[in-house]
Order: structure tokens, then sequence, then C-alpha cells
């Protein structure tokens, strides 16, 4: 068999513009070419254990080898998107004999053999499509050229990889705490106060952090590369060179990456050419601010708009390795100025709805028509909130909602109903509220009284879990979800979970079990059961069930933690 450093090596020598040698763990230089960033620049090389930074042109496939030198390797690989979805896949590929076909003996010439490495297709280990910072891990991989191959199909875009044969004591990117979450501690008509647990990466391991915050009007950022990335959009950065050409004619700032360790050589091209590049996009300025403040785990935001709506995320940066994991980002909206209206509910429209910790907020409902009953339809995403409803100054209804409630209210001609929401004293609440006269066309899925998932402690395997849950006459769309958790996962950890409106599309590909529809016009037989297999021994697991209404509205049913047996 060919070494495997020659055949890498064979395969990228028409693609860099000068000889290079495969970083490896056990070169001695292995550090000196982390350092030199424009080592990897010209190359496909993603050396083990650095993060590297790269550029895709739209529906221009990128490729990407390192080699695992040893059979029963650990092998981590993290892909970072940065301002575009990305589709990627990992594979193993076969490296030719040294032998020919034909049984001469004689070896074949290295072009043939860096021809049959790139037309082989490989076995694919692991594929993904999306937006999130995704990663690929086994404990025991076999020795072999692996490659990387990306795609953006969305627009050019850059992107960071992360390849490791030692995850467990490289650990790059700073932990997060056991709740992830930004509370909004404070909200003003110009300023909002932030907080966050500290993460165990400066607590306990006593590496060198930095928290960075980002504030912006339009949504959360899953990772500091996105924001980055939006920070970034001037002509210059969108000056991108054409597909094919070498990367080494260009001055790599405009692309984002630094270029300060770029040498002498390339002095003469810091200046590149209109002609070399294609189109130069113009694209507008965005609301946006990235504030790095040390190691505090508090920070007052200021100078904001009263009664605007921003989102607020905090990323976490190793200084020594500068990257970085993004905690659960929040938003608030700013207090008015003046006396804080009264927001108006449009029949049959979901409203999202802000309360911070042991605030108020009032709404209004006027059906337009004469009506007999009017429902109401409350789903809580954080903590429990308080509802009063009245009806023409009257008093109607007063209750705690935790979850997802229902009430329906006798109608009134002409009536008038002000809605108030209280939060709840131990932090900010979420929710979404809808009010109708027309039950029937709402966009939320029916649910049963009880939401409680049912398991079977006698039908436990060492690899399976069965499962109940209810359903209802109308027919909806359930689907579950699995995901390992330790031991010692109790309910107050459930409560810190994520918001519990988010719906299945922010889950992980690989924790979706299966869907199905499923409905019974007896209510008493309103009740499927399923097996999830391909459980490990011994570990506790997360289920959580989501009904998805008509509308698109998604409920998850309350999460049940499974254990399976660990002797069969």
């Amino acid at each position: 068999m060919v070494p495997l450093h020659w055949c890498l090596l064979w395969l990228l020598l028409p693609l860099s513009s000068r000889t290079q040698k495969l970083p490896t763990r056990d070169e001695e230089l292995f550090q000196m070419q982390i350092r030199d960033k424009a080592f990897f620049h010209d190359s496909s090389v993603i050396p083990d254990g650095a993060e590297i930074s790269s550029y895709l042109f739209r529906d221009t496939p990128k490729r990407y080898f390192f080699v695992v030198e040893e059979d029963n390797t650990p092998l981590s690989v993290t892909v970072t998107p940065c301002d575009a979805p990305l589709e990627w896949k990992l594979s193993l590929q076969e490296l030719p004999e040294e032998a020919s076909g034909e049984g001469s003996g004689d070896p074949e010439p290295l072009e043939e053999q860096r021809q049959q490495i790139i037309n082989e297709e490989g076995t694919e280990l692991f594929s993904y499509k999306g937006n999130d910072v995704e990663y690929f891990i086994s404990s025991s991989s076999p020795s072999g050229l692996y490659q990387l191959e990306l795609l953006s199909t969305e627009k050019d875009t850059h992107f960071k990889v992360y390849a490791t044969t030692t995850p467990e004591s490289d650990q790059p990117y700073p932990e997060l705490p056991y709740d992830p979450r930004v509370d909004v501690t404070s909200l003003g008509r110009t300023t909002v106060t932030l907080a966050w647990k500290p993460s165990p990466t400066a607590s306990l391991l006593k590496q060198p952090i930095q928290y960075c915050v980002v504030i912006n009007k339009e949504h959360n950022f899953k990772s500091l590369c996105a924001v980055e990335a939006k920070l970034s959009v001037d002509d210059a950065f969108m000056m991108a060179p054409k597909p094919g050409l070498d990367f080494s004619p260009f001055d790599f700032a405009h692309f984002g990456f630094p270029s300060d360790n770029l040498g002498k050589e390339r002095s003469f091209l810091t200046k590149p050419s209109p002609k070399l590049g294609r189109h130069v996009y113009s694209r507008p300025k965005v609301d946006i601010q990235k504030i790095c403040i040390g190691n505090k785990n508090i920070f007052t935001v200021s100078d904001l708009k009263p009664d605007t709506q921003y989102y607020f995320d905090v990323f976490v940066a190793n200084s020594n390795s500068n990257m970085s994991t993004a905690y659960v980002g929040t938003f608030a909206r700013t207090k008015e100025e003046a006396k804080q209206k009264t927001v108006e509910l449009k029949d049959g429209k979901v409203t999202d709805v802000f309360v911070k910790r042991k605030g108020a907020k009032f709404l209004r409902f006027a059906p337009v028509s004469s009506h007999q009953k009017v429902t109401f339809f409350i789903h809580s995403c954080l903590d429990a909130i308080q509802i009063q409803v009245r009806r023409d100054g009257k008093l109607l209804l007063s209750q705690n909602v935790e979850g997802i409630r229902q009430f329906q209210l006798r109608g009134k001609p002409k009536a008038k109903y002000l809605i108030r929401l209280k939060g709840h004293k131990k932090g900010a609440s979420m929710l979404k509220i809808l009010a109708t006269t027309r039950p029937s066309k709402q966009p939320f899925p029916s649910l049963p009284e009880d939401t409680r998932i049912k398991a079977f402690d006698k039908l436990r395997t060492c690899s399976s879990a069965t499962v109940a849950w209810l359903g209802t006459q109308e027919r909806n769309k359930f689907c579950i979800y699995k995901k390992e958790v330790d031991d010692n996962y109790n309910e107050d950890q459930k409560k810190r979970e994520q918001n519990q409106c988010l719906g299945p599309d922010t889950r992980k590909k690989s924790e979706k079990v299966l869907c199905k529809y499923f409905h019974s016009q007896n209510l008493q037989k309103a009740v499927t059961t399923e097996t999830i297999k391909g459980l490990l021994p011994g570990k506790s697991y997360l289920l959580d069930v989501y009904v998805i209404g008509h509308g698109g509205h998604s409920v998850k049913y309350q999460s049940k933690v499974v254990k399976t047996r660990k002797f069969c």
C-alpha cells in the first residue's frame, strides 16, 4: 500500500502553488505551521487540531482531505457555517494499491493514482444540511484518507472547519454551563441588563476566556462566525476570485481572513485587480453591534431605542484558541417612552408577547361581529404566567398558565375584552396568545387534557423503550425526538431547557425518531404507542413528542426521561 502521506501529497500537488508537507501531530514544526496562516490558505489539507477558515462559491463544491494514520483512532470534525446554510459530507477514501490491476508488479504512474483517488466516491460516513454548528465524532476510526466535501447552494459564503484525532484532550471550544440561557434581569426604555452563568472553561479548567455580547433587531445568531460575517458585508468583503483560480493572488483581508502573516513574497498582491474578481456585490449595512467585555458575566446594554425589540446573544471565546461557543440567546422589547399602550389582538391571529420579570402586559380584543363564545389559546414558552380576562370591566377569568391552555368564555354582542398578563417573579416570560370567535379555524393543534408521555417499565430493554401518549379526534402530525442525558437529569433541569415554544425544526436531525399521523373518533381509544429502538444499555434519554397543527404551529408534550436496562 502506498503510504498515506504520499497519496495525499500526490492528490494535492496540482492544487497548490508550492510544495507542502502534510501537518500531523508527529511533526515538530506543526505549531509553527499553525501560526503561519498562509500555510493553509493555498491548501486542501485540514491540519490535525487547528481550525481553518475558507470560502465557498455558490453551487461550487469544495473538497478537503486529511489523514488518519492508525486504526482505532478517535476522530472529531466540526463545521461552522457563517452567513449561509451548507451541505457537507464526510467520506473515507479507498487508497490505490501499489501494484497495477494486471498483476505486473509495476507501480502505477503518480498521475493515474492521483486521478484514481479523485474519481473514487469513497464510503460516506456523515452528511448534514443546514446552518447549525454540526459535528461528526467517532471514538474509533479506521486509518485512511478522509474527504470533507462542502457546498453552498444559496450564495457565496465562508465557513470554518476543525478536525482532531485527540478530541478528549484538545477541548478547543469553551464549555457551556448547565443552564446556557441568557437572562434579561433588568429592562428600561433605553437599557437592558443581561446575565448568564459562567463557563466551566474559566471557573473549573482555569483557561483564559472572554465573553462577547451581540445586539441586533433581526434574529438570534448560532455562531460568532455568523456575527462576524454580518459585520463584514461591505463591498471589499464581497470581492471574491473566480472559481478554479488559486487564492494566492488575492489579499485575504477582502474575504474576512487575517492577512498579517502572508509574508513578503505576497506584498505586491495587496491591491487585487478588479479584473480578476467576480461582480462586486453591494449589500445594505446591518444594524448589529458586537461588544467583548472580558470575563464578566453580567452586562448592561445602553443607548437602545424605546419600545423596540432587540435580540441578544452571548458567545464565550477561548483566548488561546480564539474559538467560541454560543449561549442560548434571548430577546426583549424596551419600555415605551410614555404610558404603555394596549396591544390589539386580531381575531384568529397568533401574537408573540414578552413580559418582563414581575412585569405586566395589557392586551385588548374587540370582535368585529356578534358572537356566542370567545376562545383564548395561551402557550407559555418559559416560566408560568398569570392571565386575567375582563369583559366590559367584569372579571371572567383569573388563572396561572404553564405550558399550553385553552379557555372558552361566553360571548356578548359588541363586548370588548381586556387581557392582563403578569410575569413570574423568578424570571421574564414569553408566550404566544390567540383570541378567536371561530375556534374551529385556529392554527394551534387540538390537545388532550393529559399531555404526559407514559413509559412502560416492563417493556424496557437494553436497547429500546416503549412509550404511549394521548391524541384527539382531530387528525394531527406527531413527531418524537430522543436525546441522551446524564443519569442525574431531573425536573429542574427540564425547566432550564430552551424555549418551549420552539418547534421540532430547532432539533438536531440525529435526534429525530419518527413522525406519524394519528387520531380516533373514540376518545377512549385515542392513544398511540411507539417503541424507540437503537438505544444504548444503561443510558438515560429525554423523550419529547411534538404535535403539529394544520397552521404549522407545534406544541410539545411534557418531556419524559427513560432509562434502558443495563443488563438483559
